[in-house]
């Protein structure tokens, strides 16, 4: 998921490319920033980065 987000697609593209509604994605995104202790999809993308999951 948070490879999609360093992607810069959409929660709406998210779920079309993962065969998902949008409300998963948007549960699925709010967990994954939870667990990087982030409150935004550019830090969740950095804070990865840093831990080297992309």
């Amino acid at each position: 998921m948070v490879r999609r987000l360093a992607l810069a697609m959409s929660t709406e593209e998210i779920a079309a490319d993962l065969y998902v509604s949008v409300n998963t994605v948007k549960t699925h995104l709010k967990n994954a920033y939870r667990k990087l202790s982030v409150g935004r999809r550019s830090e969740a993308v950095r804070r990865a980065r840093e831990l080297g999951l992309l």
